[in-house]
Formats: structure tokens, sequence, C-alpha cells
């Protein structure tokens, strides 16, 4: 069945694109900080492990919300580990840094998802997609945050 929501077919592929890359960034992100949670060790354990739970906590739902949005487009969400590798620019973590390691690495992938967050957002204002641009304003306003913690976090 036809969309007929005021955007463009090729509006909609061109935001949709964009939001997958969120999506599978965004994704790769949360993974990498849960397996922090899981493995972080030394004098700021219980700090940390907290706070990462507290971060991974936060995308679960986020994920789910870029997906619907995808889909709400008319086009199919990414939903594998093969797709979101192709589309992810957050880098995954090789073995087990230390925590401050883990931190660096995590305001990395917050600072990526922000950059792909303001990439992809002149499309959404472009075609007038207000649900697609609120959307990328709340990450983007979250992962700002989350990312001035951590930095703050390393001096």
């Amino acid at each position: 069945m036809e969309l007929h929501i005021g955007i463009e077919k090729g509006q909609r592929e061109k935001i949709a694109d964009g939001l997958s890359r969120l999506l599978a960034d965004t994704y790769t992100l949360y993974l990498k900080t849960h397996n922090f949670h899981w493995n972080v060790t030394g004098p700021m354990f219980n700090t940390l492990h907290t706070m990462f739970e507290e971060h991974y906590l936060e995308m679960a739902p986020a994920v789910d919300q870029i997906a619907e949005r995808i889909r709400a487009l008319g086009v199919f969400a990414p939903g594998s580990y093969h797709q979101f590798t192709k589309l992810s620019s957050v880098k995954e973590a090789d073995g087990v840094p230390n925590a401050e390691e883990m931190i660096a690495s995590l305001l990395e992938g917050h600072e990526t998802v922000i950059r792909t967050a303001r990439e992809i957002f002149p499309a959404a204002e472009e075609a007038g997609d207000e649900a697609s641009a609120d959307l990328i304003t709340q990450r983007l306003q979250l992962h700002e945050k989350t990312a001035w913690m951590l930095r703050s976090m390393l001096g």
C-alpha cells in the first residue's frame, strides 16, 4: 500500500537511510556499553558499573524508537549484526580495556553518534519531517550530555 504522509518517497528513503545509520551506531554503542558494564574492574568499579548500566538502559528503547520511525517512513529497518557492521561508524572494542580506556572509548562512541545525527538532520528538516527531526534532536541532546559527563570523568 502506498504511503501518503506528505513526504516524497525519495525524501523518506533518504531520511530512512540516515536513520538506519543512526540505528546501527546506537545499537553498536549499546552493545559496547553493555560489554563494558559486564567487564569493568578497578577502584571505580561500582560507579562505572552503575553508570554504564544507566547508559545502555537508556539506549535500549531508543533503538526501538529509531527502528519504528524507519518503518513509519515505509522502509524496512536493518536488524542484523551483519547490517549494523556495514552501517555503523562506532568502533567495536577489542579485548577488555582498562576503566579509563573504556570511558574514552564510550566518549568516542557517543561523539560518533552525535556526528551521525547531525549529518542526517538536514534531510529530515528539508523534507518537513518534524517527527524524524524531533527524534534526532532528542538523541543529540542525550548523547551530547552523556559525552560531556564522560569527558568530565577524564579530566
